[in-house]
């Protein structure tokens, strides 16, 4: 709203500093800070709010170290970075832009199936929560909204629905290539591929991130990082000569997905001030859920989401281990009668802590790996 003021009052008179508002870096830089200083000036007030509603976390002894310390901590803390997030980018997004319309969409969308599940957690007292079915059609209703614009909006669309893959000419792999039919048919069988992975990409980043969040600013801190490496190729992709020079693909108008995660990062670094250890609020499935969401359909909107396993490799990491123990336990005690375990416990941050290395220690290693892996994303795209 600020930037659309700005604009307007350019317009009408040529007032000090009036160009800046016009540069993605500029914006971007605002962005970040706007939502820090929300996300901490808020944070105190929401959370002193949650331990006066009693809304606590309720903590189910699983013989880890300092666990039953966390029990009655404020939860549902994802409030905090939903509220600074959407501040910062109504104030300095174009709010006529479509991918800032479905990256808000994303966070009111998942938001909300978030809250929902900590309400019925928190209030209902089903430890569960909402019912993984229900969770499971809430996601997939919202990869159907991304995808279906993706495919058919005049603002996006394009006849061919290509993305970024590394160690190809170009960096480029087009979906159409994975149809067996060709002409009108093909068109509609590449859509239909298309929108499936997109839908697969929000459901795996959401619920990896939900996975992920079991440790003090985990979720939070490795979840910055993706959004600081979203929101420099979205810059970088949004902007002709800089995709020219780097050789990568060129989108029009993403820039704008740059300062949405700009906002995106802010808020999770002000977030981090009261849920580092020890942590003062839990996000809960409010936040975990929300940020998830916003970094799988953030990657699909600037075609990056076949380089979200390098990116988001913790997220993928943490899925697969509770993958791979659940199935494993199922598996031996059919076959011997007896469930066995790979690891000590999933998901696999647990298991490092059942190992016995202090909890701060295993979330800033995640942290340090998740820096690699981000690096990494961003040099493979000069690989060829």
């Amino acid at each position: 709203m600020l930037y659309h003021l700005l604009e307007y009052l350019k317009t009408l008179f040529d007032y000090p500093g009036s160009a800046l508002i016009g540069y993605l870096s500029f914006r971007a830089l605002a962005a970040a800070v706007i939502s820090i200083l929300v996300s901490m000036i808020a944070g105190k007030k929401i959370i002193a709010l949650l331990q006066k509603k009693q809304i606590g976390e309720d903590i189910r002894d699983l013989g880890l170290d300092g666990q039953m310390q966390k029990k009655g901590t404020p939860t549902m803390g994802g409030v905090i970075i939903i509220i600074s997030m959407l501040s910062s980018a109504l104030l300095v997004c174009d709010l006529t832009n479509i991918y800032v319309i479905l990256l808000i969409v994303t966070t009111l969308w998942c938001g909300a199936l978030g809250f929902a599940d900590d309400y019925i957690k928190v209030f209902k007292h089903r430890k569960e929560g909402m019912s993984e079915k229900g969770k499971l059609l809430g996601q997939i209703g919202l990869g159907l909204i991304i995808a279906l614009t993706m495919c058919l909006s005049t603002t996006i669309h394009t006849d061919s629905i290509v993305t970024t893959i590394p160690f190809v000419k170009a960096n480029e792999f087009d979906y159409s290539w994975l149809s067996p039919f060709r002409g009108q048919l093909g068109v509609y069988c590449t859509w239909g591929i298309y929108m499936l992975l997109i839908i697969l990409v929000i459901l795996g980043c959401s619920n990896g991130a939900n996975l992920t969040d079991g440790m003090d600013g985990l979720s939070a801190g490795t979840s910055a990082i993706v959004g600081v490496v979203l929101g420099i190729l979205a810059y970088l992709s949004g902007n002709v000569i800089n995709a020219g020079y780097l050789n990568i693909m060129y989108i029009p108008e993403s820039g704008e997905v740059a300062i949405f995660m700009a906002a995106f990062a802010g808020a999770l670094l002000g977030f981090l001030w009261y849920n580092t250890y020890p942590a003062m609020v839990f996000m809960g499935d409010t936040g975990s859920l929300t940020i998830g969401g916003v970094i799988g359909v953030s990657a699909v909107l600037i075609r990056k989401e076949l380089l979200l396993p390098i990116m988001c490799g913790i997220f993928l990491v943490e899925s697969l281990s509770v993958l791979i123990q659940r199935y494993w336990f199922k598996y031996t005690r059919k076959k011997y009668g007896e469930g066995r375990r790979v690891f000590l416990m999933a998901p696999i941050h647990h298991h490092f802590q059942k190992k016995g290395i202090p909890e701060p220690r295993i979330v800033t290693r995640f942290w340090l790996v998740g820096i690699i892996l981000a690096a990494a994303a961003l040099a493979l795209l000069k690989i060829r």
